[in-house]
């Protein structure tokens, strides 16, 4: 499911990461990787504020929308 979808404060583990080498090296510069966990804290307009790590991130919707994530963790 893309992250977009998701609800916020659950907690899911991103499984890809899509599109071009130059957005998924951003992403990656950012924290934001395979295997990891990330917890959606605030939606606005399908833009959201994640945390991953221990860090709050600002995700426009393009970018957002690039990061799958697998059911959600308990």
């Amino acid at each position: 499911m893309l992250l977009s979808f998701g609800k916020v404060g659950v907690r899911y583990p991103i499984e890809r990461i899509t599109g071009k080498d130059s957005i998924r090296t951003h992403l990656r510069n950012l924290g934001i990787v395979e295997g990891e966990s990330i917890v959606i804290k605030n939606a606005i307009q399908k833009n959201l504020i994640v945390e991953i790590k221990g860090i709050r991130i600002a995700l426009d919707a393009t970018l957002a929308q690039r990061i799958m994530v697998g059911k959600e963790i308990q």
